[in-house]
């Protein structure tokens, strides 16, 4: 009896892992490469639209301004329509936002629809995240969360020679090649938010995919887990008056501030190496940051899988990438550049899995969907602040802003993991005298 219960276990989350997350998977690579190719268009776009580097980092960035105010209630929508209508209704939104970028004749186009591409994508993200939690058990969630997770260095590894190949080589129409890239993007996007309608499904017990034994057996785990929580509920502004949530949240925003300075503006910065590299050559180097960024992400995570404290597995990541931010605005070598850059990009990218563990841990069951929505929120804006420095600054001052800003942001963290040993101190030496 034993033995068929776990191969009806693992018959089960088998086929589950194999339906839904290869899907999100590209889904999400879709969503991160429309947020950032327009750091590949800037090699073609900024001089056809006379746009400087300071209006460019501005554009690249107000695209989270849009997704900061409309999170929430996206999320809350979501809840009433259900996750598949939802997600679907945000990708064909976006797509046909993306779309019109192809179109834009000025800044000012520009500026309307990079904003409306955050109203139209705000959600997602965690709409994702919840939908998992429909599927998988906890057990399973980490897993499943960090082959999600790994979808931002994939975007960059499939989405730079695939978009800079555009540029160079489809002009119909008389139009230039980094309008066209948007175009097909935006269609692509279009027609996978259609087929998110057939193909996924909402709850498992609608999942004709499985049998009728498989159905009913995920659904009593799921209930069973669902029973254990209290069901207190937690008022969403209580999250915001918890000091642990700006401390994580600051931390991000760090992190995110590096994740999206790099993503706009690599293209540009490999294109200041030299003025004889094509579109599609910069898309290739583009590339090795990625290609270093998805190893190290799978194997520091299992690293941090051994130990229960993730403290110093997201901390050191972050020193990483400070390292190569500051480096890469210190020296003047293309290759040194490119090398401290994909050190950059390891570390950005390592400190996600072992952080998410770390978010779920700091905070209890009644807590934990305000509390990491609210994190994700306010770290957001960090989307907006990254593009933005490196436009104003040059780009020395900037990688080195990044790289000092990315210190700062685990300090809390060092102070927060000091007063949990000293509360455990003192919890022990209040044993002690009980005893």
């Amino acid at each position: 009896m034993q033995d068929q219960l776990v191969s009806l276990e693992k018959r089960t989350i088998t086929k589950i892992m194999k339906r839904i997350l290869p899907f999100v998977l590209l889904l999400y690579i879709i969503a991160f490469l429309d947020r950032v190719n327009m750091g590949y268009a800037a090699l073609e776009m900024n001089a056809e639209l006379a746009l400087s580097a300071e209006v460019f980092g501005l554009l690249s960035g107000i695209f989270f301004v849009g997704y900061f105010f409309f999170e929430v209630p996206s999320n809350i929508l979501m809840e009433r329509f259900g996750a598949r209508i939802w997600i679907a209704r945000i990708m064909v939104t976006w797509g046909l936002v993306i779309g019109l970028t192809g179109f834009v004749q000025s800044a000012t186009h520009l500026y309307i629809v990079r904003f409306l591409l955050g109203v139209a994508e705000a959600g997602f993200f965690p709409g994702i995240i919840l939908y998992l939690t429909y599927w998988f058990r906890a057990k399973e969630r980490g897993r499943a969360y960090s082959l999600f997770l790994i979808s931002m260095p994939l975007a960059g590894l499939v989405g730079a020679p695939f978009s800079t190949w555009i540029m160079d080589n489809i002009s119909w129409f008389s139009l230039s090649g980094w309008r066209w890239m948007f175009i097909i993007a935006g269609i692509l996007t279009i027609v996978l938010g259609i087929v998110c309608l057939f193909y996924l499904t909402d709850r498992p017990r609608a999942a004709k995919w499985l049998t009728s034994e498989e159905r009913d057996w995920i659904e009593k785990e799921l209930e069973n887990e669902k029973m254990k929580q209290t069901g207190v509920k937690t008022s969403k502004l209580a999250a915001f008056k918890k000091a642990k949530t700006w401390i994580f949240a600051f931390t991000y925003f760090g992190v995110y501030t590096g994740v999206y300075a790099l993503s706009f503006w690599l293209p540009t910065i490999i294109a200041s190496f030299s003025g004889q590299l094509s579109n599609t050559t910069i898309g290739f180097i583009a590339m090795i940051p990625s290609l270093a960024a998805i190893p190290s992400m799978v194997i520091w995570g299992r690293f941090s899988d051994k130990k229960l404290d993730k403290g110093m597995y997201v901390i050191l990541p972050m020193i990483l990438a400070a390292v190569g931010f500051a480096g890469t605005g210190l020296i003047n070598s293309p290759v040194a550049a490119i090398v401290l850059i994909t050190l950059a990009s390891m570390g950005l990218y390592s400190f996600t899995g072992p952080f998410f563990a770390m978010l779920s841990f700091g905070f209890n069951e009644k807590e934990a969907a305000v509390g990491i929505a609210a994190v994700n929120t306010l770290a957001s804006l960090g989307g907006f602040f990254g593009p933005t420095i490196l436009g104003y600054f040059d780009l020395s001052g900037g990688m080195i802003f990044i790289g000092v800003l990315l210190i700062i942001a685990f300090l809390p963290l060092l102070m927060m993991k000091r007063n949990k040993v000293q509360q455990s101190i003192q919890v022990d030496s209040s044993l002690e005298k009980v005893n």
